[in-house]
C-alpha cells in the first residue's frame, strides 16, 4: 500500500489505528465486489442457490458497516483528529456508507434473478445485465484501489467510467421498452430485469461517490455535486 501521501505521528499507535482503518475499509469493498459477482452470475446462470448466498451475505455487509463506523467513532473520541486525519476518518465513513449501499443493491438483483429464475429466460440469457455489471464491478474495484492509494487522478478516471454505465443502463432501458412493446407477455420478465439493471446503474453512481471521496481526502476539496470536467480542474490544477 502506498502511504506516501500520508502523515506520519508522533504517537506509533496512532499511525497503525489509521491503516488498520483503511484495510477494513478495503476489505468490506472485497466482500461488496463478491456480493455484486454473486449477484450478477445468479441473475444471468438462473442460480437461486447463489441469490439465496448474495441475500446472507448482505447481512455480512451490514455488520462491518457498523464495526467500521464503531471504530471511527472511537478514534474521533480517543485522538481528536484534525486536517488530513479528520479528513481520512470522515472519508471513510462516507464511503462505508456507500458500500453498504452497494451491498442493498447487489442484493436486491439476487432478489430479482430468484424471480426470474422461475419465467422463461430470453434467448441472450440477460448478457446485458452481465455485460453491465462486469463495468460496474470494475468501477467499485477501481475506486477502492484509488481509495487505498489516495490516489486522485485514478480517482477521476474511475468516476468517468459513471457515463459509460449510465449510457449503458439507459440502452437497457430503450431494449426492455420495445420488448414489452412488442410482446405483451414479456412485461413480467422485462421489469424485473429492468428493475436489476437499475440497481446496477445505482451501484455505479455510489462508486462515483467513492471517487469524490478520494479527491476531497487528497485534496481537501469538497466535490461533490460537479462536473467531472470540475473534477478533472481540481485534480489536475493542484
Amino acid at each position: 500500500m502506498d502511504k506516501t501521501n500520508q502523515p506520519h505521528h508522533i504517537s506509533q499507535q496512532f499511525d497503525v489505528e489509521l491503516e488498520n482503518l483503511r484495510n477494513r475499509v478495503f476489505a468490506m469493498g472485497g466482500l461488496v465486489e463478491e456480493q455484486l459477482k454473486k449477484a450478477v452470475t445468479a441473475l444471468s446462470e438462473g442460480d437461486t442457490n447463489l441469490a439465496e448466498e448474495v441475500k446472507k451475505g448482505d447481512l455480512q455487509v451490514n455488520a462491518m458497516e457498523i464495526e467500521i463506523d464503531e471504530e471511527c467513532t472511537h478514534i474521533i473520541a480517543r485522538r481528536q483528529p484534525t486536517a488530513s486525519d479528520l479528513r481520512l476518518v470522515m472519508a471513510v465513513i462516507k464511503t462505508i456508507t456507500d458500500l453498504e449501499r452497494m451491498g442493498d443493491q447487489a442484493e436486491k438483483v439476487a432478489r430479482m434473478g430468484i424471480d426470474l429464475a422461475e419465467m422463461e429466460r430470453p434467448r441472450n440469457g440477460y448478457l446485458e445485465i452481465e455485460s453491465l455489471g462486469n463495468h460496474v464491478q470494475i468501477m467499485i474495484s477501481g475506486a477502492l484501489d484509488a481509495f487505498v492509494r489516495m490516489d486522485a487522478e485514478a480517482a477521476v478516471k474511475i468516476a468517468k467510467m459513471d457515463l459509460k454505465v449510465d449510457h449503458e443502463y439507459e440502452s437497457i432501458m430503450r431494449q426492455n421498452i420495445t420488448f414489452m412493446m412488442e410482446d405483451p407477455r414479456s412485461i413480467k420478465r422485462v421489469l424485473g430485469a429492468t428493475w436489476a439493471a437499475r440497481a446496477l446503474e445505482r451501484i455505479g453512481d455510489h462508486a462515483k461517490n467513492i471517487c469524490e471521496y478520494v479527491i476531497y481526502l487528497v485534496k481537501g476539496k469538497d466535490v461533490r455535486h460537479t462536473s467531472l470536467e470540475q473534477l478533472e480542474k481540481e485534480v489536475t490544477n493542484n
